[in-house]
């Protein structure tokens, strides 16, 4: 009988060592694609250490945020405030009826120029029959007291009366000679000599000034009743006001003499510049709102009463720092920047707003001028 070899090659054998061969190559493979795995892993974008946050090297971040140094500001806040163009009321004039009546007949139409002297109107009223007549009685009681003054003079000189009758026609010669100055003075108000005038003849209405009709209330054939009523308005507009209405909160800081440039919807991409002439002392109690007024020659007549302006005003400001707009994120309904503590290392920091200029925002606090702060892609970092 044959004795086995210990080394004797068997199926069992080889089917062993098959397996065997297999186990190694997978657990070499296994390790060689952990390796590769290992090694073809990215950087992370983003690294969170408490409150700040790491840009690392290798991270795409890098390329998509821009990091500036914040600025300082200190010229004046530009403020835009609704205006208004109005006539200057030194120059403006209510043309009233002289006395109640009927209006016969308009000689000018709304916008009309007209010079001082100027017919605008004419009427007819019964109490312009009574002043003609008042002038007349007091005509012809004066006459009548001077020729009584002679006689008592003659009378007296002749020795038949006694110098009191004298003296008492002559008082009476000084009280209608004051009486007629009256009814002439009057008739002269309302636009009549009463040279002649006859009761029931017209009354010219004549304007007080040379300028433009801005406003008629009143049409020919109307009764005008109320003497206190404007028959209509004349305005010298060679001069007018634009008028700023101011906010209480920067009434303060508007004074007169400063600085102004208005625009006009009527004439795009012109500006006026003018100085504040006057700022009222108190508010409108409705509006919480002082009214700032300036002044501008209007040769040309550009400046029309009631057109709607804008007036931008330059507010003084104390020195703050400023970012642009793009540097300001939401978080938690509060605003916030990210500030660089190192660098591209971040922190989240709250701050104040303050007025805004253009695409820059000034900073009440939380930031200091000189700092450096994420003003582009800073929303990537945002929670």
């Amino acid at each position: 009988m044959k004795k086995k070899s210990l080394y004797q090659i068997t199926p069992a054998r080889i089917f062993f060592g098959v397996l065997t061969c297999a186990a190694l190559c997978v657990d070499s493979f296994d390790n060689t694609a952990h390796a590769a795995t290992v090694a073809a892993a990215p950087a992370p974008m983003l690294v969170r250490q408490g409150n700040r946050l790491s840009v690392p090297d290798g991270s795409p971040l890098r390329d998509r945020l821009r990091v500036a140094t914040v600025g300082e500001q200190a010229s004046p806040h530009d403020v835009s405030l609704p205006a208004t163009v109005e006539a200057n009321p030194a120059s403006t004039v209510n043309v009233l009826p002289p006395l109640t009546g009927k209006l016969v007949e308009l000689k000018v139409r709304l916008g009309d120029t007209v010079k001082r002297g100027q017919v605008l109107a004419t009427m007819t009223s019964p109490d312009l029959a009574q002043a003609v007549s008042d002038a007349q009685k007091a005509r012809d009681a004066l006459d009548l007291a001077q020729h009584a003054l002679v006689r008592a003079r003659g009378v007296n000189e002749a020795g038949s009366n006694a110098t009191k009758d004298v003296e008492a026609a002559q008082s009476a010669v000084a009280q209608q000679t004051a009486e007629l100055r009256r009814s002439e003075t009057r008739l002269r108000s309302l636009g009549a000599d009463g040279s002649g005038a006859q009761a029931g003849q017209l009354l010219k209405i004549v304007a007080p000034m040379s300028g433009t009709v801005t406003a008629l209330n009143a049409g020919a054939g109307a009764n005008l009743n109320d003497a206190t009523a404007a028959l209509m308005t004349v305005a010298n507009l060679d001069s007018v006001w634009v008028t700023v209405n101011v906010p209480e909160n920067v009434v303060g800081a508007v004074a007169p003499g400063q600085n102004v440039t208005v625009t006009l919807a009527a004439y795009p991409g012109r500006r006026f510049t003018g100085k504040v002439g006057f700022v009222s002392s108190v508010l409108d109690a409705d509006t919480r709102r002082a009214k700032a007024r300036i002044v501008f020659a209007n040769p040309d007549g550009l400046f029309k009463p009631n057109m709607y302006a804008t007036a931008v005003l330059g507010v003084p400001q104390a020195a703050q720092p400023q970012v642009p707009a793009s540097a300001l994120l939401m978080n938690n309904d509060a605003v916030s920047v990210f500030v660089e503590a190192e660098p591209w290392t971040f922190v989240r920091r709250v701050v104040e707003l303050g007025r805004e200029d253009g695409d820059q925002v000034r900073i009440r606090s939380g930031l200091n001028a000189g700092e450096r702060v994420v003003v582009r892609g800073g929303v990537l970092l945002n929670d």
